[in-house]
């Protein structure tokens, strides 16, 4: 496995699994996020600087909100890369309401060192849609029978559950 894929899937595995400790292993002490969001249904810091603020924003903050995480990584995963870029798929619940919500967006990943530590992060939010609480249980039923944290484009849309918003959301990853 590479070094910039393992960062990847230790960020993965620290933001859906609520593990703040994971993250010193994935980013550069002053590694550096950019946020881009094209839509009003959630917000972020449009930067952070330092793994410390990434954790807080990414994992610590996100999961006093959110549950039952799923990111997947969307696409072949980087082989000896320095930069790598994916689009991904989150479906998640709110805590407070048990809403499901749904987005997808892109990634793009650069080390500048041989550690394959992310030193900077980019994440564009495309897309996040709120679902009913009824919803929930069928779509964290669907995205948990999908390959993770990598995932082929095309397999999201092969079985998303028939609910307009995920319909339109899945078809935009082919």
């Amino acid at each position: 496995m590479t070094l910039l894929r393992r960062s990847i899937e230790t960020y993965i595995h620290a933001k859906d699994g609520n593990r703040p400790h994971l993250m010193p292993s994935a980013f550069t002490v002053d590694a550096e996020l950019v946020m881009e969001v094209k839509t009003e249904e959630i917000s972020f810091p449009t930067l952070v600087k330092g793994v410390d603020g990434i954790s807080a924003v990414l994992v610590s903050q996100f999961a006093q909100r959110y549950e039952n995480i799923y990111t997947l990584c969307l696409g072949t995963p980087p082989d000896d890369e320095t930069s790598f870029r994916c689009d991904w798929l989150v479906c998640m619940t709110e805590k407070v309401s048990g809403a499901a919500r749904m987005g997808f967006g892109r990634y793009e990943w650069l080390c500048q060192d041989g550690s394959g530590k992310v030193s900077k992060l980019k994440i564009t939010i495309e897309e996040m849609k709120n679902l009913s609480g009824e919803s929930s249980q069928l779509i964290l039923e669907w995205v948990r029978m999908l390959p993770y944290p990598w995932c082929p484009h095309d397999l999201p849309a092969q079985s998303a559950p028939n609910i307009p918003s995920v319909q339109k959301i899945v078809r935009h990853l082919v």
